[in-house]
């Protein structure tokens, strides 16, 4: 596997990732400590390893039809390997090709921007944001002259319930070298910020399909949640675009009821318990509540792996994440 690891150059795989970059982590797979198996004329994987072990971040990137031939090639070299945050098509491909389980570890609400609007019962929470940050006269820019947003985040990441550690892998870090497609909004009251989201671009033939909210900071004085303010600004800026959709992105750990035949019933089981009882470590069922106010299209996201009690290879991925 050695000479297939990281050999494109940095431009090779931005030309990939904006061909093939259709989910909605693929442009996290450029966060630094990130490795690659790459395939000329194919894509590549994005992966990370520890305790001999490699964790493979989002789906393969690369032309659906290319997925078995190149995860195949990844795989041949026979080292432990778990995928995390996979759609489900390449779930089921993981199972009917390569012998693997799945564990369901979310989903991911994707707004198709053409059809929705801020009408019904569940979307009073949006309205009363709105209705607040008038009130508060708050408003929101487009901006990237800001400077006190670092300053604001580690004010913030000292009200987080994992304190001052940032999560990773899963979610990309604020501060990422490559920036090119990102779009930051800010929210403001008179000079003084209060909040901001980083949008990551969704690729597919080489253009930019939609935008997911990967990065957001918040002042947790406005009761409403300046989030849902900012979300509906950016929303209606990309819609004037041409955007026609917007990934949300997981909600970890929210999982439905019903059990496919390529999951494992033990670690789903586990994922609701973390779900109901391990808010103290992180807003979980907060973060799903705010996404689902915005009645997206839900997907189930998936984490695959080879036995059917995958307990190493949770541990290490949460390690990676910097859970712990």
């Amino acid at each position: 596997m050695s000479d297939a690891t990281n050999r494109f150059s940095f431009e090779e795989r931005i030309s990939y990732l904006k061909e093939y970059g259709s989910h909605c982590m693929s442009f996290s797979s450029l966060q630094s400590g990130i490795q690659y198996f790459d395939m000329p004329g194919i894509g590549y994987i994005a992966y990370e390893q520890k305790w001999g072990f490699r964790a493979v971040l989002s789906d393969p990137v690369c032309h659906a039809n290319d997925r078995e031939t190149l995860i195949g090639e990844f795989l041949q070299d026979g080292a432990s390997t778990g995928f995390a945050q996979i759609s489900e098509p390449v779930t089921k491909l993981l199972y009917e090709k390569f012998g693997y389980f799945s564990t369901q570890f979310g989903i991911e609400s994707v707004i198709d921007l053409n059809n929705w609007n801020l009408k019904g019962k569940k979307k009073q929470v949006l309205r009363t944001s709105l209705n607040q940050a008038a009130k508060r006269e708050i408003f929101i820019h487009e901006n990237y002259t800001e400077y006190r947003h670092d300053q604001f985040s580690k004010q913030w990441m000292k009200t987080r319930k994992l304190d001052s550690r940032e999560i990773r892998f899963l979610i990309r870090p604020m501060n990422m070298d490559y920036q090119e497609g990102t779009r930051k909004f800010f929210a403001y009251q008179k000079d003084q910020l209060i909040g901001f989201i980083f949008f990551d671009p969704v690729y597919l033939n080489g253009k930019i399909i939609s935008y997911v909210p990967n990065i957001s900071r918040f002042d947790r004085s406005f009761r409403q949640g300046i989030f849902y303010t900012i979300m509906i600004h950016a929303m209606d800026v990309f819609k004037k675009e041409g955007i026609e959709q917007i990934h949300l992105g997981l909600s970890p750990f929210s999982v439905s009821d019903a059990d496919s035949h390529f999951e494992a019933g033990l670690p789903k089981k586990m994922v609701r318990f973390l779900y109901q009882h391990g808010n103290r470590i992180y807003s979980f069922k907060g973060m799903h509540f705010t996404k689902s106010r915005f009645r997206g299209t839900e997907f189930r996201t998936f984490c695959a792996h080879k036995g059917k009690l995958p307990f190493r290879e949770i541990m290490t991925l949460f390690k990676i994440s910097n859970f712990f």
